[in-house]
This record gives C-alpha cells, sequence and structure tokens, in this order.
C-alpha cells in the first residue's frame, strides 16, 4: 500500500510539475504583450542620452534634446492635435526612423502631425513641410482624406481621422 501512495504521489507531482513548465511559458509569452508601456516607455538608458540638454515635464520622456509625450488615451486625429498645441508642442514630426528607437517594441500604432493638404496634393508634416521620401517608403493611401497613424519601426497607416487612436507629442529643444 505504501508503494501505490509513493506511485501516485510521483504521478501527481510529476503533473503538477508539467502544468507548471506550461504555465510558465505562457507567461513568458504573454507578458510582453500585457507589460507594454502606456505613458512611458519605461526604463531605458537610452532615455538618458543628451538629458543634460532639456528638461521635460512630468509623464513626458526626454529623448536626444527631445520631450515626448506618449498618451495613455485615445483620441481622434484633430482631438489629439489639439491636446499637443495646449501642451505647447505637436503632434509628432519624425525627423528619422530611429527618432523613436527608444519605442521599438511598442504594438502600438500613434496618430502622427502628417496629414494630406489637397490644395498642395502631397502628405505635410503640420509645420507644411513635406516629409523625407526615405523616412516612408510607401506612402499610399485608397482615401486622402485619412491620417497617418505610426508605428514604431514598423511603419505608417491611414487611417479615418475620425478613428480613435493613440498620439505622441513632441516638444522640440533648440
Amino acid at each position: 500500500m505504501a508503494v501505490s501512495q509513493t506511485t501516485r504521489w510521483r504521478l501527481i507531482s510529476g503533473t503538477l510539475g508539467v502544468i507548471c513548465l506550461l504555465l510558465m511559458a505562457t507567461l513568458g509569452i504573454l507578458w510582453p504583450i500585457y507589460t507594454e508601456p502606456i505613458s512611458s516607455p519605461g526604463p531605458n538608458m537610452e532615455l538618458q542620452e543628451g538629458s543634460d540638454c532639456c528638461s521635460c515635464p512630468e509623464k513626458w520622456v526626454g529623448y536626444r534634446c527631445n520631450c515626448y509625450f506618449i498618451s495613455s488615451e485615445m483620441k481622434t486625429w484633430e482631438e489629439s492635435r489639439n491636446f499637443c498645441v495646449s501642451q505647447n508642442s505637436s503632434l509628432l514630426q519624425l525627423q528619422n526612423r530611429d527618432e523613436l528607437r527608444f519605442m521599438q517594441l511598442s504594438r502600438r500604432f500613434y496618430w502622427i502631425g502628417l496629414s494630406y493638404n489637397e490644395e498642395r496634393g502631397d502628405w505635410l508634416w503640420e509645420d507644411g513641410s513635406t516629409p523625407s521620401r526615405d523616412l516612408f517608403s510607401s506612402l499610399v493611401t485608397s482615401d486622402p482624406k485619412n491620417c497617418i497613424a505610426y508605428k514604431p519601426m514598423n511603419g505608417v497607416v491611414d487611417e479615418p481621422c475620425e478613428r480613435e487612436n493613440y498620439y505622441i507629442c513632441k516638444k522640440q529643444h533648440i
């Protein structure tokens, strides 16, 4: 009788061990998805780069002498733009592909300050300048009335401007 109880406990503990391993593997897969940063990209040594050249407001991220507000709430493109203006900033105007390298693991799309200007027949930043052609290899849209949402290190999509998305504001320091 003692031998069969020992065998039963070994079987139970072995089964529990396998279940534990499966749960740990599942956690390892799901953890990055559910721990994505919301209002801040989290601690990163690169965020300290050039931090002596600017001081950013609370809830803003300083990176390479610029301040970024990474929203945790969704708004339309126009509401996002108005929020940024109220913060003495503008929707993100990308200077190069590496600008948001600290957010490269983000799985979200964010409104940026790029929209289609029908008068000029081209995509323009809020300040009226044209984006660099090497910044977005193919910026084609089925509807020029759409606005652009950007996923760091992954590209752009055009979406109706009335759709709600997260957004990024940028304050440039000279």
